[in-house]
């Protein structure tokens, strides 16, 4: 725990800053969207839907980096944002794979 306060505390001293609740939110909403728009999915889904398939591609984009070594935690706006339309275009993908949808 007291790692994790020193990480941030390190953070903010390089200048780097930290994407919040909302941040997540709409970096998600517009990274998700994209991400429908990549995947040929845009005209099935509305926005919430967008917003949920970017958080959740955040989250595994984030997953799978950090399980080859990459730190996420400090990347700033860019990077979570890439990271969201990585793992979002991903999930679509597997969506797409499991309910046999063609784009």
């Amino acid at each position: 725990m007291i790692a994790q306060y020193a990480d941030t505390a390190l953070l903010a001293a390089a200048g780097v800053q930290s994407v919040g609740w909302i941040g997540w939110i709409i970096i998600g909403g517009i990274a998700g969207w994209i991400a429908s728009k990549i995947m040929g999915t845009d005209a099935q889904q509305g926005i919430l839907l967008n917003i949920v398939v970017g958080i959740v591609g955040g989250v595994l984009g984030g997953f799978l980096l950090r399980l080859i070594g990459v730190d996420v935690a400090g990347g700033g706006y860019w990077f979570t944002f890439f990271t969201a339309l990585a793992g979002a275009c991903i999930l679509l993908f597997i969506v797409k794979l499991v309910t046999g949808r063609r784009g």
